[in-house]
Protein backbone atom coordinates (compact mmCIF):
# COMPACT_ATOMS: atom_id res chain seq x y z
CA UNK A 1 0.00 0.00 0.00
CA UNK A 2 1.01 3.84 -0.98
CA UNK A 3 1.24 6.19 1.84
CA UNK A 4 0.23 9.30 0.39
CA UNK A 5 2.54 11.30 3.26
CA UNK A 6 5.46 10.06 1.49
CA UNK A 7 7.31 11.63 -0.89
CA UNK A 8 6.82 10.19 -4.52
CA UNK A 9 10.09 8.77 -6.59
CA UNK A 10 10.26 9.73 -9.88
CA UNK A 11 11.65 6.44 -11.76
CA UNK A 12 13.84 8.50 -14.49
CA UNK A 13 16.24 9.92 -12.29
CA UNK A 14 15.76 7.96 -8.83
CA UNK A 15 15.47 11.34 -6.90
CA UNK A 16 12.69 12.36 -4.45
CA UNK A 17 9.96 14.61 -6.09
CA UNK A 18 6.95 16.03 -4.02
CA UNK A 19 4.05 15.16 -6.27
CA UNK A 20 3.42 14.56 -9.77
CA UNK A 21 2.67 18.18 -11.71
CA UNK A 22 -1.26 16.71 -11.86
CA UNK A 23 -1.36 15.94 -8.49
CA UNK A 24 -1.73 18.45 -5.32
CA UNK A 25 1.00 18.63 -3.52
CA UNK A 26 1.09 20.62 -0.41
CA UNK A 27 4.52 22.05 1.69
CA UNK A 28 5.00 19.36 4.03
CA UNK A 29 5.63 16.88 0.65
CA UNK A 30 8.37 19.66 -0.33
CA UNK A 31 9.83 19.79 3.07
CA UNK A 32 9.66 15.63 3.31
CA UNK A 33 11.28 15.70 -0.27
CA UNK A 34 13.71 18.57 1.04
CA UNK A 35 15.23 16.73 4.08
CA UNK A 36 15.37 13.87 2.17
CA UNK A 37 17.47 15.43 -0.05
CA UNK A 38 19.50 17.69 2.47
CA UNK A 39 20.29 13.84 4.37
CA UNK A 40 21.90 13.19 1.33
CA UNK A 41 23.96 16.17 1.00
CA UNK A 42 21.87 16.57 -2.37
CA UNK A 43 21.92 20.46 -1.30
CA UNK A 44 20.96 21.66 -5.15
CA UNK A 45 18.66 19.30 -5.68
CA UNK A 46 16.76 20.62 -2.30
CA UNK A 47 17.39 23.80 -3.33
CA UNK A 48 15.71 23.24 -6.64
CA UNK A 49 12.86 21.95 -5.03
CA UNK A 50 12.46 24.79 -2.50
CA UNK A 51 12.12 27.08 -5.32
CA UNK A 52 9.23 25.10 -6.69
CA UNK A 53 7.46 25.50 -3.53
CA UNK A 54 8.33 29.11 -2.92
CA UNK A 55 6.72 29.75 -5.97
CA UNK A 56 3.53 27.84 -5.13
CA UNK A 57 3.57 28.55 -1.57
CA UNK A 58 4.96 31.96 -0.69
CA UNK A 59 4.40 32.42 2.60
CA UNK A 60 4.20 29.60 4.36
CA UNK A 61 7.20 30.31 6.65
CA UNK A 62 8.88 26.58 6.66
CA UNK A 63 9.24 26.69 2.70
CA UNK A 64 10.71 30.17 3.05
CA UNK A 65 13.34 29.44 5.95
CA UNK A 66 14.71 26.48 4.26
CA UNK A 67 15.00 28.46 0.92
CA UNK A 68 16.35 31.26 2.62
CA UNK A 69 19.24 28.90 4.21
CA UNK A 70 20.05 27.20 0.60
CA UNK A 71 19.89 30.35 -1.26
CA UNK A 72 22.60 31.61 0.57
CA UNK A 73 24.37 28.35 0.87
CA UNK A 74 23.43 27.53 -2.72
CA UNK A 75 23.57 29.95 -4.84
CA UNK A 76 25.23 32.54 -2.42
CA UNK A 77 22.68 34.48 -2.92
CA UNK A 78 23.58 35.57 0.78
CA UNK A 79 21.48 39.21 1.44
CA UNK A 80 18.05 37.64 0.25
CA UNK A 81 18.64 34.53 2.03
CA UNK A 82 19.35 36.21 5.13
CA UNK A 83 15.98 38.44 4.56
CA UNK A 84 14.11 35.59 3.43
CA UNK A 85 14.91 33.46 6.95
CA UNK A 86 13.99 36.58 8.60
CA UNK A 87 10.90 36.78 7.14
CA UNK A 88 9.82 33.18 7.59
CA UNK A 89 10.49 33.78 11.64
CA UNK A 90 7.90 36.94 11.40
CA UNK A 91 5.48 35.01 9.65
CA UNK A 92 5.40 32.23 12.29
CA UNK A 93 4.97 34.77 15.00
CA UNK A 94 2.30 36.50 12.81
CA UNK A 95 0.81 32.65 12.61
CA UNK A 96 0.89 32.65 16.24
CA UNK A 97 -0.29 28.39 17.20
CA UNK A 98 0.93 27.40 20.08
CA UNK A 99 3.37 25.24 18.50
CA UNK A 100 5.71 27.85 17.74
CA UNK A 101 8.25 28.08 20.16
CA UNK A 102 8.99 24.49 19.68
CA UNK A 103 9.67 25.47 15.70
CA UNK A 104 11.58 28.45 16.35
CA UNK A 105 15.12 26.71 16.86
CA UNK A 106 14.76 25.32 13.58
CA UNK A 107 14.26 29.03 12.18
CA UNK A 108 17.12 30.31 13.97
CA UNK A 109 19.52 27.43 12.73
CA UNK A 110 18.78 28.05 9.15
CA UNK A 111 19.16 31.85 9.68
CA UNK A 112 22.40 31.05 11.29
CA UNK A 113 23.63 29.02 8.34
CA UNK A 114 22.75 32.04 6.14
CA UNK A 115 24.61 34.20 8.15
CA UNK A 116 27.58 31.36 7.84
CA UNK A 117 27.49 31.43 3.95
CA UNK A 118 27.76 35.07 4.20
CA UNK A 119 30.60 34.96 6.78
CA UNK A 120 28.69 37.04 9.18
CA UNK A 121 30.18 35.54 12.26
CA UNK A 122 28.57 37.21 15.21
CA UNK A 123 25.60 37.71 13.33
CA UNK A 124 25.29 33.92 12.89
CA UNK A 125 26.39 33.20 16.90
CA UNK A 126 23.63 35.62 17.73
CA UNK A 127 20.73 33.79 15.55
CA UNK A 128 22.04 30.47 17.00
CA UNK A 129 22.12 31.18 20.65
CA UNK A 130 18.32 32.63 20.25
CA UNK A 131 17.78 29.41 18.99
CA UNK A 132 19.12 28.07 22.12
CA UNK A 133 16.91 30.19 24.17
CA UNK A 134 14.16 28.02 22.65
CA UNK A 135 15.53 24.82 23.16
CA UNK A 136 18.67 24.67 24.70
CA UNK A 137 19.33 21.24 24.34
CA UNK A 138 18.79 21.50 20.46
CA UNK A 139 22.26 19.50 19.00
CA UNK A 140 22.23 20.92 15.30
CA UNK A 141 22.46 24.67 17.16
CA UNK A 142 24.98 23.22 19.28
CA UNK A 143 26.96 22.03 16.46
CA UNK A 144 27.37 24.99 14.27
CA UNK A 145 28.29 27.12 17.39
CA UNK A 146 30.94 24.15 18.37
CA UNK A 147 32.04 24.22 14.75
CA UNK A 148 32.45 28.61 14.99
CA UNK A 149 34.84 27.73 17.73
CA UNK A 150 32.66 29.39 20.31
CA UNK A 151 33.54 28.71 23.86
CA UNK A 152 31.13 29.16 27.25
CA UNK A 153 30.93 32.21 28.54
CA UNK A 154 33.35 32.46 31.66
CA UNK A 155 32.72 32.70 35.17
CA UNK A 156 32.73 35.86 36.38
CA UNK A 157 32.18 37.86 32.66
CA UNK A 158 33.69 40.90 33.70
CA UNK A 159 36.87 39.47 34.52
CA UNK A 160 39.57 38.73 31.14
CA UNK A 161 39.29 34.88 30.73
CA UNK A 162 42.75 34.41 31.82
CA UNK A 163 42.31 35.84 34.69
CA UNK A 164 43.26 33.52 37.63
CA UNK A 165 40.24 33.82 39.40
CA UNK A 166 38.06 33.05 36.35
CA UNK A 167 41.04 29.85 35.57
CA UNK A 168 40.53 28.55 39.42
CA UNK A 169 36.27 28.51 39.74
CA UNK A 170 36.36 26.93 35.89
CA UNK A 171 38.68 24.27 36.67
CA UNK A 172 36.60 23.94 40.26
CA UNK A 173 33.19 23.69 38.06
CA UNK A 174 34.75 21.03 35.70
CA UNK A 175 35.98 19.00 38.37
CA UNK A 176 32.67 18.75 40.03
CA UNK A 177 30.65 17.73 36.64
CA UNK A 178 33.02 14.95 36.53
CA UNK A 179 33.35 13.85 40.34
CA UNK A 180 30.28 11.07 40.50
CA UNK A 181 27.37 12.38 43.29
CA UNK A 182 27.89 12.29 47.08
CA UNK A 183 27.05 8.65 48.35
CA UNK A 184 27.27 7.13 44.93
CA UNK A 185 30.96 6.09 45.18
CA UNK A 186 30.70 3.11 43.15
CA UNK A 187 31.94 0.65 46.27
CA UNK A 188 29.76 -2.22 47.72
CA UNK A 189 27.34 -0.89 50.29
CA UNK A 190 27.23 -2.07 54.28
Amino acid sequence: MINQDEPKRNAKAGETAPADQNEESKPGDYLRAVRSHLRNGKHKDAYSLLLQASVRFPEDPFILSYYGCLQALVDKKYRSGVENCKRAILLLRKQGSSSEEMLYPVFYLNLGRAYIAAGRKQDAIDALNKGLKYDSGHSDLRKELQGLGVRKQQPVPFLDRSNPINKYIGMMLKSEKKAPPAGKSGGRGR
